[in-house]
C-alpha cells in the first residue's frame, strides 16, 4: 500500500470514528413535573426514537428551566421539550438558531387553569386581590407567563394587588401547595390538572378550577439549527409517524398527553414573545 493510500485509509477511519462518536441523540425536557415522572414519560419515546433514527438516545434531566435553555443554546443537548416561553428564551439567546420541529395538536390551543380550595370563596380573578397565589416556575409558559399576562389583562398586578406570590417550581407542586393550604390559589398547565383529576390524585370537589384562560400556543420539541438537516428531518418524521392506532403509538402519545404530533414553526410563538415583553419577563 503506497503512502497516499495509507493516508486515505487513515482519513476514512477518522471520519468513521467521528461519525460513530456522534451517534447519540441527547434529549432533555423542562422540569415542569417531577424527575421520576419525566423519566417515566420519556422511556418508551426514547426506545421508539432509537429504532427510527438508528442511534442511541440518551435522556439527560436538567435541574431547572434555565438549564434546559442553556444546554440547547450551547449544543450540549440535541433535542429538548420546551414550553413556549422557554423556546422564546432559547431562540433569543441563540440569535434565532433554535428550531421548533413538532408540537402536539393540543399545543395549538393550550390553556392554563387557576385553582383554589373549594371553600376559599374565590370564584373569579378579581377575588385574588389580597390573597396568596402560587405560580409554577418563573420560566413556565402555562404556569407563570400566560397566567400573569391574563391577570394583567384583568387589571390585576400580582406583585401589587396580591398578598404574596410564590413559585412552586412545577405544576404538580402547585397543586400540592393549594391542596395543602400553603397558598390560597395556584396557576398551572391544564393538561397536568386534567391528568391529576383523571388519576384521582386530586379531588375536584375539594380543589376547584375557578378560571380557565383563553387559548395560546405552547410546548414543542426543538433542536439547534446547526443539527444536520437530514437528522432534523428524521426526528420530525418519527414524531409525525406516531399513530394512536398502534400499541406503541398509543402508549407514547398517551404518556405525552397528545392526540398526535404536528409540524411547528417559530412564528407560532410570536404571541408568547409579545406577552413576555409586555410582562417585563424577557431579558
Amino acid at each position: 500500500m503506497n503512502r497516499l493510500a495509507r493516508l486515505l485509509v487513515a482519513s476514512l477511519a477518522l471520519v468513521g470514528a467521528a461519525a460513530h462518536a456522534q451517534q447519540v441523540l441527547r434529549v432533555t425536557a423542562i422540569p415542569d413535573e417531577s424527575p421520576t415522572e419525566l423519566s417515566r414519560k420519556f422511556a418508551p419515546l426514547g426506545q421508539y426514537l432509537e429504532g427510527k433514527l438508528g442511534m442511541k438516545v440518551e435522556w439527560t434531566p436538567v435541574t431547572d428551566y434555565a438549564a434546559a435553555v442553556e444546554t440547547v443554546v450551547n449544543k450540549k443537548i440535541d433535542l429538548a421539550w420546551f414550553g413556549g416561553f422557554t423556546f422564546v428564551q432559547a431562540n433569543v439567546r441563540s440569535g434565532g438558531k433554535i428550531i421548533p420541529l413538532v408540537q402536539r395538536e393540543e399545543d395549538e390551543k393550550f390553556r392554563s387553569v387557576f385553582i383554589t380550595d373549594a371553600k376559599s370563596g374565590i370564584n373569579k380573578l378579581e377575588d385574588l386581590k389580597g390573597k396568596t397565589l402560587s405560580f409554577g416556575s418563573q420560566s413556565s409558559t402555562s404556569g407563570h407567563l400566560m397566567p400573569r399576562s391574563f391577570l394583567l389583562g384583568a387589571k390585576i398586578n400580582p406583585d401589587a394587588d396580591l398578598k404574596r406570590v410564590a413559585f412552586s417550581g412545577a405544576h404538580d407542586a402547585t397543586i400540592a401547595a393549594v391542596a395543602s393550604g400553603k397558598v390560597d390559589a395556584g396557576a398551572l398547565n391544564i393538561s397536568v390538572w386534567e391528568k391529576f383529576v383523571a388519576e384521582k390524585k386530586v379531588d375536584p370537589a375539594a380543589v376547584k378550577v375557578f378560571y380557565t384562560t383563553p387559548a395560546y400556543y405552547d410546548y414543542n420539541w426543538s433542536v439547534h439549527a446547526d443539527m444536520p438537516q437530514a437528522l432534523q428531518d428524521k426526528i420530525k418524521a418519527a414524531f409525525l409517524a406516531l399513530d394512536p392506532n398502534t400499541p406503541q403509538g398509543k402508549e407514547i402519545l398517551g404518556l405525552q398527553r397528545a392526540t398526535r404530533f404536528i409540524p411547528s414553526k417559530p412564528e407560532n410563538y410570536n404571541g408568547i414573545k409579545a406577552a413576555a415583553e409586555n410582562a417585563g419577563l424577557l431579558k
